[in-house]
Order: structure tokens, then C-alpha cells, then sequence
């Protein structure tokens, strides 16, 4: 699978996901569409969307419920795609959103990976922990709060795969991937706090990455922007910025999270 290929899978997700079309993400001009039920859309995600603006770095394609529509048009066309993203100027969308009971809620920077330089990287040092492959089957112990980034008790059904890295009989790190949609699987990683620093994350990152692609499958990475070290183990380990998006939720739902 070549780099063009992965890019072009991954923006007829986002067009499912969206209701867009995958050229939507390639025009010059910002795309406004009405958010709707998709079938096919990635699995843990709530559609109809309120507001939700995406952007593959050409322009922003944002979908929306019709009476958030007009307040985001305003917005996506008012600031530069570049800055879209960025305070002070969501502020501005956020009030808006406010007055009509959301808030901006997720905000985060997708990375895909690049074929050119993947390989299966190996743990810094002497290299004395063992890489293994897990199934699904495998994971049933490990629904614990150490886990909990490699994966998803709420959506344990969709864990398919993950590499873990033992030290003797002890998993030090894990790797696992969910089956988001069909075409593409979305690899979360863990190390203990006391193994960590140690080229591990990206040792079990890239070998995930390969598996997937093995797989036919297009392997992504989900990080927030001040997730320093997250970010770091997505570059280190072959991969590269593809996309953002910005979630609007229901204000309820957002101050519940900061309780």
C-alpha cells in the first residue's frame, strides 16, 4: 500500500464519517454539509454530529445539524484554515456554540503512517524484552486501568489486535489496535510508568503498524496536540500528520467531564 493509497482511504472515511464527498477535503475552499445517520461511519463515533470541522490542511469541511450551520459557516469563512483550530479565535465559535447549549469538547491531530520509513524499530539498549502478537482472546485480563490507551473496555468487541512487550513473564507495554471501520484500525499504546524512556512505545507502535498494514488495513494514530510525548512516539515511529478535528458536544456533557 503506498502513501497516496493510505491518504486516499483515509479521506473517504472522513467523507463517510462527514457526509462529504472525498474531494470535499482536496478543494481550495471551505465545504459546509449536513451531518446525518452514515453508514459505515467510524463505530464509536455519535452522528449526527452538532458541529464537527476537519481539515486535511487544504481547507476546512465541517458538518453540521442545520441550526448550528449557520453560526460555523460564519466561522470556517471569517479566519484562515491554518488558524481555524487555534485560540483565540474558537473562542468565538465557542460562544456561538454556547448559546445554543454546546461547547467545543475534542480537539485532537490524527497521524497516518508513512510507507517510505515504517519499519519494526527495536527497543533502545540491550533489547531483553520479548515482542508478542495478541488476539483478541488474549486481552481478556487486561482490561485495567495501565491498559487503558491500547484499550477499550466499552468497546471490547472491537479490540482485534495488539503486541505486547514483555520483561519475563511481566507485560511492560502494549500495543493493541480497534477496528474503527473496515478499512481502517486505530492503534492506542501503554508502557508502565518505570519502562518507560526506553524506546518501547515505538518499538510496539511500529510493529502494530506493520501487522495492520499486513492486514490490509490502513493502521492510524490519535493524539491531542499537548500530548507531547504521544506525539513524539507517533513521528518516531513512521508516522506523519494527516488530519485534525474539532467536536462540538452538548454543554452537560462537557462540564460532566470536568467534575
Amino acid at each position: 500500500m503506498t502513501n497516496q493509497q493510505i491518504f486516499k482511504i483515509a479521506m473517504a472515511q472522513s467523507a463517510i464519517d462527514l457526509c462529504a464527498e472525498p474531494a470535499d477535503f482536496e478543494k481550495s475552499e471551505n465545504v459546509i454539509v449536513t451531518s446525518k445517520e452514515s453508514e459505515g461511519a467510524r463505530r464509536y463515533l455519535k452522528l449526527p454530529f452538532s458541529c464537527q470541522l476537519v481539515s486535511y490542511g487544504n481547507n476546512v469541511v465541517a458538518s453540521v445539524s442545520p441550526e448550528f450551520r449557520e453560526i460555523t459557516e460564519k466561522y470556517i469563512n471569517k479566519f484562515p484554515v491554518e488558524h481555524l483550530f487555534e485560540t483565540p479565535h474558537l473562542h468565538a465559535l465557542n460562544d456561538a456554540l454556547q448559546e445554543k447549549g454546546q461547547k467545543i469538547c475534542f480537539m485532537a491531530e490524527y497521524f497516518l503512517p508513512d510507507v517510505d520509513i515504517l519499519r519494526e524499530r527495536v527497543v533502545e539498549g540491550a533489547d531483553p524484552y520479548e515482542l508478542r502478537l495478541l488476539a483478541q482472546r488474549d486481552f481478556a485480563d487486561l482490561y485495567l486501568p495501565e491498559w487503558s490507551n491500547a484499550l477499550c473496555e466499552k468497546r471490547k468487541e472491537l479490540d482485534v489486535l495488539g503486541v505486547g512487550a514483555y520483561d519475563g513473564d511481566r507485560l511492560v507495554g502494549l500495543a493493541g489496535c480497534s477496528a474503527d471501520c473496515d478499512t481502517m484500525w486505530q492503534i492506542g499504546i501503554d508502557v508502565l510508568p518505570s519502562y518507560r524512556r526506553q524506546g518501547i512505545a515505538s518499538a510496539l507502535t511500529s510493529h502494530l503498524a506493520i501487522e495492520i498494514l499486513n492486514r490490509g488495513k490502513v493502521p492510524f494514530y490519535c493524539a491531542a496536540w499537548c500530548n507531547v510525548g504521544s506525539v513524539r512516539n507517533a513521528i518516531k515511529s513512521g508516522f506523519r500528520p494527516a488530519w485534525v478535528e474539532m467536536t462540538a458536544k452538548p454543554c452537560e456533557t462537557v462540564d460532566g467531564m470536568n467534575q
